[in-house]
């Protein structure tokens, strides 16, 4: 890989154990940060719960080499006869550096650009691999330098086969981080994960998750306990019914569906804890409860009359508080007022201009 990371190493981990069909009871590898994660070695906090790092759930002791010294890197060697007997042969090989170029991007070598031009490719990830194993084949067929008359295939061969098994084997790989659920889930790597058994649930919990597979994480209690396996939330289009294909509208109606059967599934709880056969009085009681803002309470309405008319008509007073509803007009305002009086200053200085305006004296007057 480009670069140095957990994921990159867990893999070579992987793939390692797999091909040997053995897990070793020792790694020696790079003293790099990475290599000494949380992941591969473990965090105090959490094996008082039970959850350690990689290397201790496999039986694993790591040995790390000794900084800034290459020679202690067998690893070193290797990647020199993969450079000189590999890369080399590829035809998109372009050098490691100014002095180290190939022929044909030399000057006035037009033999070898015509060569390459006419035979030189760059080959595809797929067709690399299947290279790579080919040279490894002939790599293989040598004699082991520390067994001159086996080849390292047959060393390689005589390690004690252990039958392990790829599910259990990236379960043993699965890292582990404290999480919170939250109203959608675990926010987990710029993405939601749920699942109906988290419904409800707000606190703290530990999570494992496979680098190889983050399609889902494994959810436990603080305690250790495991909960659900929580799937990762896949966007919906948000105009399914009208642009999205069936896929679309069948992703669509089955989180809704989903949402209906959980809020079933709460209407049923809150019936059973509090023995209630019809939730309409639930909601009456909590409507009841509601605090309301309350404004000071109009008992009176005083109107200068113009000089020239009297006033005939008293608006009624109300001391408690009524809904509201939404106004279309200005009279239908002054029709409620005059029902249900003012309910706040804002309403009598409301009404003291309405009924000097000119639409009050074309309707009433």
């Amino acid at each position: 890989m480009l670069e140095e990371c957990t994921q990159n190493i867990a893999s070579a981990l992987r793939n390692a154990i797999l091909n040997l069909d053995h897990i070793p009871q020792f790694v020696y590898q790079d003293n790099g940060r990475a290599f000494k994660s949380k992941f591969f070695k473990g965090d105090k906090k959490f094996e008082e719960l039970g959850f350690t790092g990689v290397y201790k759930r496999l039986g694993i002791e790591p040995i790390y080499a000794t900084p800034y010294n290459p020679r202690a890197k067998v690893i070193e060697r290797f990647f020199l006869e993969f450079q000189e007997e590999f890369e080399k042969l590829v035809p998109s090989y372009i050098g490691t550096s100014i002095e180290n170029k190939p022929a044909h991007l030399m000057r006035n070598e037009k033999l070898h650009k015509q060569i390459h031009e006419q035979y030189g490719f760059t080959p595809t990830i797929e067709q690399t691999r299947m290279m790579i194993d080919k040279w490894l084949e002939k790599y293989h067929s040598k004699p082991c330098p520390n067994d001159k008359s086996k080849t390292i295939k047959e060393v390689l061969s005589e390690v004690e086969k252990q039958n392990i098994n790829e599910n259990m084997l990236d379960d043993l790989l699965m890292a582990q981080e404290m999480k919170s659920i939250g109203r959608n889930g675990i926010r987990f790597l710029k993405a939601d994960y749920f699942d109906e058994a988290l419904y409800g649930i707000r606190e703290k919990t530990v999570i494992k998750y496979s680098l190889f597979d983050l399609s889902y994480i494994k959810v436990y209690t603080l305690k250790g306990e495991f909960i659900c396996k929580a799937h990762r939330v896949t966007e919906t289009h948000p105009l399914a019914h009208q642009m999205g294909n069936i896929d679309d509208i069948e992703d669509y109606k089955y989180k809704i569906e989903k949402q209906q059967k959980l809020r079933k599934k709460t209407i049923k709880a809150v019936r059973e804890h509090f023995n209630l056969e019809n939730m309409d009085y639930l909601e009456k009681e909590l409507l009841d409860n509601m605090k309301f803002q309350k404004y000071e309470s109009v008992k009176e309405i005083t109107v200068q009359p113009e000089p020239e008319k009297k006033q005939d008509f008293q608006p009624k007073i109300k001391t408690s508080i009524v809904a509201r509803p939404i106004f279309k007009t200005n009279f239908e305002r002054y029709e409620w007022h005059i029902n249900n009086g003012c309910l706040n200053p804002d309403d009598r200085v409301w009404f003291e201009n309405y009924i000097k305006s000119e639409e009050y004296k074309e309707i009433y007057k």
